[in-house]
């Protein structure tokens, strides 16, 4: 047994250790006694000095427990005194606060309050207790007999809407009490989701204000008498019953009486009856009608009528409902505006029909210049069709005298006629050009153009002219793909190009493309004379040039005409830097497309073969004009090929039925006169013989021709022909929608 069974845990620390002393005794005293010789009494005497060592370790502990409950005690103590003490501090602060003060806990329970909360309800003060639920609170005040409730307003609707207030965070409101007195309430939540209510006495405020109101609204009142009597209209007020209650010195003017006696509190209906004969409505808006709007039971809305009184006044009418139901109404004579108006109305009338007199001989003036435009535009057309007709001839006879000279002095002879004949060319595809745009009959084919193609084709063409006014002409390869008509594009650079080469004297011209953002603007730098601010305007004119040029030794002045044209059509910038003496550099901006860029376009090659490969064709002529006729054929016919001519559709139909021969290849002129046209014999002799090679070839510049023929799978070719252009034809294996 240890010493551990001898005791009871539930006995105090005093008793456990006075029960081990008494054991420790009595086995000493018993070892003391004993004589057995085994040694049992030895036994006995360390199982005591044992249990008087856990006796000593007890009492230690004893002592601690003991001095720790001391400290403990003396803890609680002074925190208990310095709570009180702060709930005395706290009570004393929340009893000298001027306002009724109350807190309720979290379950809006009231924890404490002051002696002046609910002070000037003294029926409620009994109930005031810690412990009074919010709602208890707020029944208790609308019970009271010392509340003044609104008028309309029942102590349960008071109640219900005061328990609303109480779940805002922060609230203040005015309550009034009987005897002309007023409680500001402000209710603020505590951190802890407690409730903080501070009751005001405001009734000294209150009444200060609504002195101070009356006081301004005595003022008011007078300043508005004041006013109204200023007024040049007549105004006249009444009241929510319809009574006369107010007016000023203008109505009293316009009734040609003054407002006294039976008329002060006269009702609405009553004045209007007086004033029947006075006063003529109009039919838009009669008696009736004002009188149903002064007796409308809902919200009037402000209305604006005008009524006659003698035959030669005009009164304009305003009525408009005042937030207590009445309404005012003023009268203004507006008699001379009237009659301003209707003179003026009949000055519009007389100047309207002048007006309209004047646009019909504008209208005409304009159809004339629209006329004359249009058959400018046609005369051109045709006179360009017409001069390109024997141009084309002009060109291959030329060239074929050029092929059979034998001398250096004809074949130069030759070479510079086909050079002149060239200028002529380019000049009446100028003014075709300026023709359309002015016109506004130019189609733009926008679509993604590689430039690289462009450029390429440029520097094939141009760099022989550079080279022949001793000039070098640098065009730089580009892979921007960007959005624009190719055809236009082409031109537009090809002038800025050609004016470069033409009115540079020494140096060199460069072609680049820069990119800027989503956008490449190609520039054409010269090393030219330069162009002083002044003219950089009037160089992009029709027929303008300037200095030594003035006399169309470099051209007619068309060209940069219709580079500004195309690129205002197109959308694309366009702009010029120069400085007399340093050359210019003229730039065109055109959006980049958004397809993926791609590689350089290879360089085209730089020249044909000077005849076709193939011989001993059959080539179907059909052409009326004799002279180009006469040339193609001649050419054709000296590179070994052999030509069927027709003048007309029908006539080659006729005539391939009559010799039974297939040609090899169609060289179709699309104006024929009356009849079928050029495209419409390729589709029937392309039915008859199936797919040949063909061109169709023409003058008239029209996109919507070439899309027909890309359509057909008919390439177009315009005139004048170039030998190459026939050469082309003559080594073609087969139709453009097979290739």
């Amino acid at each position: 047994m240890t010493a551990s069974q001898l005791i009871d845990p539930a006995d105090s620390l005093e008793d456990q250790n006075a029960r081990l002393i008494a054991i420790s005794e009595a086995l000493m005293a018993k070892i003391e006694q004993s004589s057995d010789p085994s040694g049992l009494a030895y036994a006995q005497f360390e199982r005591a000095a044992i249990l008087e060592g856990e006796v000593r370790q007890r009492t230690v502990d004893l002592e601690r427990a003991l001095e720790l409950l001391h400290k403990t005690n003396e803890r609680l103590g002074a925190a208990n005194r310095a709570a009180e003490a702060a709930r005395a501090n706290l009570a004393e602060a929340v009893e000298s606060i001027n306002e009724g003060f109350a807190l309720f806990d979290e379950d809006d329970r009231l924890v404490m309050s002051n002696s002046r909360f609910c002070r000037d309800l003294a029926d409620v003060v009994p109930d005031i207790e810690p412990g009074l639920s919010f709602h208890h609170y707020v029944e208790l005040i609308s019970q009271s007999i010392y509340l003044a409730l609104p008028d309309g307003v029942t102590k349960g609707e008071w109640r219900d809407r005061r328990m609303q207030r109480h779940k805002d965070d922060r609230v203040i409101f005015n309550v009034r009490l009987t005897r002309d007195r007023w409680l500001q309430v402000g209710e603020h939540r505590t951190a802890t989701g407690g409730t903080v209510i501070l009751q005001t006495d405001v009734s000294d405020i209150i009444r200060a204000e609504r002195e101070k109101r009356d006081r301004l609204m005595d003022r008011q009142a007078q300043m508005v008498r004041a006013t109204l009597d200023h007024l040049n209209q007549g105004v006249c007020i009444f009241d929510n019953d319809l009574r006369l209650v107010g007016w000023n010195t203008g109505m009293e003017a316009l009734l040609d009486r003054p407002i006294h006696g039976q008329l002060v509190g006269i009702t609405f209906d009553a004045l209007i009856a007086r004033l029947n004969d006075e006063i003529t409505f109009s039919e838009h808006f009669t008696r009736d009608h004002l009188l149903a709007w002064a007796h409308r039971r809902r919200a009037r809305r402000p209305i604006t009528f005008e009524v006659t009184r003698r035959p030669a006044q005009i009164l304009s009418v305003f009525a408009q409902e005042m937030p207590d139901r009445g309404f005012v109404i003023s009268f203004t004579d507006v008699t001379t505006e009237r009659e301003a108006a209707r003179a003026l109305r009949e000055m519009n009338e007389t100047l309207e029909a002048r007006v309209a007199d004047r646009t019909e001989k504008l209208g005409h003036a304009l159809d004339e210049a629209r006329r004359a435009n249009a058959s400018k535009t046609r005369f051109v057309a045709a006179a360009s069709h017409d001069l390109l007709q024997p141009l084309s001839a002009a060109k291959l006879f030329v060239s074929f005298l050029s092929d059979r000279a034998t001398d250096d002095l004809s074949r130069a002879t030759a070479d510079k006629a086909v050079s002149a004949l060239a200028s002529v060319e380019h000049i009446i595809e100028a003014l075709l050009d300026i023709s359309k745009l002015d016109s506004g009959q130019a189609i733009m084919n926008v679509q993604d153009v590689p430039l690289n193609e462009i450029l390429s084709s440029l520097r094939t063409e141009l760099t022989p002219m550079a080279e022949a006014e001793g000039l070098s002409l640098h065009i730089r390869d580009t892979d921007h793909i960007v959005r624009s008509d190719p055809v236009f594009l082409r031109r537009i650079l090809q002038n800025l190009v050609t004016n470069a080469i033409r009115y540079t004297d020494t140096g060199r011209v460069v072609v680049g493309v820069r990119r800027r953002g989503d956008a490449a603007r190609v520039e054409v730098w010269d090393t030219g004379p330069g162009i002083a601010p002044e003219d950089q305007k009037t160089i992009f004119q029709e027929f303008k040039q300037l200095g030594p040029y003035m006399s169309g030794s470099k051209g007619l002045g068309l060209g940069l005409a219709i580079v500004d044209l195309a690129c205002a059509s197109l959308g694309h910038d366009l702009t010029l830097r120069s400085e007399p003496g340093r050359g210019s550099c003229f730039a065109v901006t055109v959006t980049r497309s958004s397809l993926a860029q791609r590689g350089p376009t290879p360089r085209r090659s730089e020249g044909r073969e000077a005849r076709p490969r193939a011989e001993g064709l059959v080539v179907l002529l059909v052409e009326n004009d004799e002279e180009l006729a006469s040339a193609l054929s001649l050419t054709i016919e000296e590179w070994g090929s052999h030509v069927v001519h027709a003048q007309t559709a029908e006539q080659a139909l006729a005539l391939l039925d009559e010799i039974d021969i297939a040609p090899d290849r169609l060289l179709l002129d699309h104006q024929l006169g009356p009849g079928m046209t050029g495209l419409e014999l390729y589709k029937q002799l392309r039915a008859q013989f199936g797919a040949l090679p063909a061109r169709i070839i023409t003058a008239n510049r029209d996109r919507a021709l070439a899309e027909k023929c890309r359509r057909a799978g008919v390439d177009l070719v315009p005139k004048p022909l170039e030998a190459a252009s026939l050469i082309a034809l003559i080594d073609d294996e087969g139709p453009a929608a097979d290739r």
